[in-house]
């Protein structure tokens, strides 16, 4: 085929519903950054650090993101022991260099590097969410065949407990949730039998009590019972753990149906509700752009996973259909989490809103998702087929 024809196609075979979608998505999400660290902007700049972090990552992500889709994704798989090496190389130190956020001394979440004048962070449990479903995709893939025995049933199931302990080990229970969401969507569209996820409910059941003493910290202990429990709480215990929740739902109530108007969010733009930039942003657009604005957000992300689902469906292969499901399950999950905490029908656990919420490592790892996802979709798009015609070609075989 001409060069022409490859460039053609290298455009064709892009899915632009989804990667526009995507862009949109994080374009609005640095709008509702910048208005949610308005007020911390320092004097003589332009945008506040988290705000700059965010559209960087962003950015890096958007351009990763395409150069990851024109790779093979069965190639991106042949690379699985490297990927998940890097991954878990990256958990592991955090035992010994991870930091914690100021307000949570219990979470080594964090690692930082300095480049010259700059200080650089990176939570490497974004990098391992993307890892893990490459790995359990191959991992799926190398047992398709006989995945209901006894035996590969314990090795996926050992494969995923794998990363959830170090998250959890390292404080990041909401990644771990999310993991967790990962790791059954791909099992049970895998065709894992229903008799080993009832086992498997039947022995977190009888393990709860052991990670409830031994795993989790009072600080995470006090969460889940302020949402689920809160008697069990004394007055003061319950108003200090959730006070960020109470806020939070105190600015999306205000904003009522059309808000306050970007930039006009009283209670965000006097820091009312703490960590407005990340896990706590739709609490901005509810007050700033109203129910309308969180609609609209609501409407985006179902869109960008039911298109990761649609673009599984289209693969030939189980592979293909894994990788976008894990995808889409990732963003759903993180989606559904970060909301539900807001809202406060969940614990607030820390968990970032795909492509809205601060943070330059959530944004770009997302990215590197969805070109995974975008690669499944450029493999199995059709090509017209090419004419041509054959010339002087002997035969030794005659018309009767």
């Amino acid at each position: 085929m001409k060069p022409s024809g490859e460039i053609k196609y290298l455009f064709k075979e892009t899915d632009w519903i989804l990667y526009l979608a995507c862009i949109l998505t994080s374009v609005f999400g640095a709008f509702m950054v910048y208005s949610a660290t308005y007020h911390t902007i320092p004097e003589g700049s332009v945008v506040a650090g988290e705000c700059l972090s965010t559209v960087i990552g962003s950015l890096l992500g958007i351009i990763i993101c395409y150069i990851i889709s024109l790779f093979d994704y069965e190639v991106i798989m042949r690379l699985t022991p490297f990927i998940m090496a890097v991954c878990l190389l990256f958990m592991i130190s955090l035992f010994k260099f991870g930091q914690s956020p100021s307000n949570r001394s219990d979470a080594i979440c964090w690692l930082y590097f300095k480049i010259g004048s700059f200080k650089i962070s990176f939570q490497p449990s974004e990098l391992l969410k993307i890892g893990f479903i490459i790995s359990f995709t191959t991992h799926i893939d190398a047992i398709k065949d006989n995945i209901n025995s006894f035996k590969n049933i314990l090795l996926l199931g050992l494969h995923g407990i794998i990363p959830i302990a170090l998250v959890i080990l390292t404080g990041d229970l909401g990644s771990a949730l999310v993991f967790v969401v990962i790791f059954l969507g791909m099992m049970f569209l895998a065709g894992v039998q229903l008799r080993y996820f009832l086992a498997g409910i039947v022995a977190v059941t009888v393990a709860a009590p052991i990670l409830w003493i031994k795993f989790f910290s009072a600080f995470q202990k006090n969460r889940l019972l302020a949402v689920y429990y809160p008697s069990a709480l004394t007055q003061e215990t319950y108003d200090d753990v959730i006070y960020q929740q109470a806020r939070g739902l105190k600015a999306i109530g205000s904003g009522m149906i059309t808000g306050q108007g970007y930039l006009k969010g009283a209670l965000t733009q006097s820091g009312y509700v703490p960590v407005t930039e990340s896990d706590m942003i739709i609490t901005v657009i509810g007050e700033e752009l109203g129910f309308i604005g969180c609609i609209a957000v609501l409407a985006i992300l179902t869109f960008i996973v039911f298109r990761l689902a649609k673009d599984g469906r289209k693969s030939t292969n189980i592979s293909g259909y894994l990788l976008c499901s894990g995808v889409a399950f990732m963003v759903a999950a993180q989606a559904i989490i970060n909301i539900g905490m807001c809202l406060s029908l969940l614990p607030c656990i820390g968990i970032t809103l795909p492509f809205i919420s601060s943070g330059g490592t959530s944004n770009m790892c997302v990215y590197f998702g969805i070109g995974v996802a975008m690669s499944v979709f450029r493999r199995c798009s059709e090509r017209s087929p090419v004419n041509f015609r054959v010339r002087n070609i002997s035969t030794p075989f005659k018309e009767i």
